[in-house]
């Protein structure tokens, strides 16, 4: 497996001001099969979802994996990983820019998901 590129796109306000279009004809100038995306959540999401429509490449989000990897942030100690408390731990590193995805949007993820899972459950004692 080789590297085909690196890439780190400007940082704007919103994504909306990236050019799409010059990024998916890069990315399809590099011949990769597959690509790491590594700008944090929620922006590593919303910019696969809008490239896809330009390009039909394999992208995964990768969060902070190049950070980690790389040395410039700590990752959790083992024994937190163990007990599944990692995101405590980044919580406590950076507060200010973690506090609401995982006090906010985390339990909200679970409401909505638990909605869904009902729905569905309930659609199918319908069925039955």
């Amino acid at each position: 497996m080789a590297i085909a590129g690196s890439y780190a796109p400007p940082v704007v306000a919103s994504i909306d001001e990236l050019d799409f279009a010059a990024e998916a004809a890069r990315l399809r100038d590099s011949r990769a099969d597959l690509v790491l995306v590594s700008l944090g959540c929620p922006k590593q999401e919303y910019w696969m979802a809008r490239m896809a429509k330009h390009l039909p490449i394999a992208m995964v989000g990768v969060g902070a994996a190049f950070d980690f990897h790389s040395g410039r942030v700590r990752q959790c100690p083992r024994w937190l990983m163990a007990l599944g408390l990692e995101w405590l731990y980044r919580l406590g590193q950076e507060p200010r820019r973690l506090w609401s995805r995982y006090l906010l949007n985390n339990p909200l993820f679970l409401v909505l998901l638990t909605r869904q899972l009902l729905k569905f459950w309930f659609v199918r004692q319908l069925k039955k």
